[in-house]
């Protein structure tokens, strides 16, 4: 039995090692065919450099105003993750602790637009925001994140919230604090392992996401993203490789650092989760 289980794992491992390195190759080429002149790139991509040059790292960083999309970044992916991680986890909270045939209702309503495509909605949100005013702005293309982000993270949210003892309300109402009180007191520093893995995962998508700053934020060079200033080197019928992909290391960076010093969080908030459950 040991002896079949010690296979079946080293079976497991080799099989998550080649589906990693399907996954981290095309990175791996990417930050490659960065440190070349756009001769090696159309040559031999896949070689290693001849000589490495940091030129186009320089030239992305001067031609893209890196530093300010950088800060373009940090604003829209700051406001959209301080709303979801605070209204879901609210919501959440509310779900859980008030069950009832009404919160059971507003719970699916609220999960359901997971399964709603972007694709159908997106020119009908354009023309939305377009009304309100709040296209063609970083704080508005962070808040209109919320609604795409908040459904997932208040499931997610809901169901770590389980686990929680209700207990430990009941003792903070004892002591006179409020539900909401309670709530930023007792309950949420609880929520630290999930909270994290939230924020990791709508880090990694919204500070990459292309669509919906396309659509959003495009017609102007002070509001344009990261991704969107990459696009920029890719044209119909000429694409200069060489600062595609610097502007694309560049621009994934960033959040692979974050991913790197966070992951250990998801693993804690799914163990954390799989035990008290």
């Amino acid at each position: 039995m040991a002896k079949r289980r010690k296979r079946n794992t080293v079976i497991l491992m080799i099989a998550l090692t080649i589906v990693s390195l399907v996954f981290i190759y095309p990175v791996f080429l990417m930050f490659l065919n960065s440190f070349k002149p756009f001769g090696e790139v159309v040559s031999d991509p896949i070689a290693l450099p001849k000589a490495p040059t940091m030129e186009n790292y320089t030239y992305v960083i001067k031609k893209i105003k890196y530093f300010n999309l950088f800060i373009n970044n940090v604003m829209i992916t700051v406001i959209g993750i301080l709303g979801i991680v605070v209204f879901s986890s609210l919501a959440a909270y509310i779900l859980d602790r008030r069950r009832n045939t009404y919160t059971k209702i507003v719970h699916t309503l609220l999960i359901t637009p997971m399964l709603i495509p972007f694709q159908t909605i997106m020119i009908t949100l354009l023309k939305a925001m377009n009304v309100i005013h709040l296209d063609q702005s970083r704080v508005g293309l962070g808040i209109q994140y919320w609604g795409f982000g908040i459904p997932m993270a208040t499931f997610i949210f809901f169901n770590f919230m389980k686990t929680i003892p209700k207990e430990l309300d009941e003792s903070a109402m004892i002591d006179g604090a409020s539900t909401f009180r309670g709530f930023i007191s007792v309950i949420f520093p609880l929520l630290k392992p999930v909270t994290f893995t939230v924020i990791v995962i709508d880090v990694m998508w919204i500070w990459n996401d292309f669509l919906l700053p396309l659509l959003m934020v495009n017609s102007s060079n002070k509001t344009k993203t990261l991704v969107l200033a990459s696009y920029t080197f890719v044209g119909q019928m000429n694409t200069k490789w060489q600062y595609a992909m610097t502007a694309m290391v560049l621009t994934v960076l960033p959040s692979i650092i974050v991913f790197i010093f966070l992951q250990k969080y998801i693993v804690e908030g799914v163990v954390a989760g799989a035990v008290k459950g």
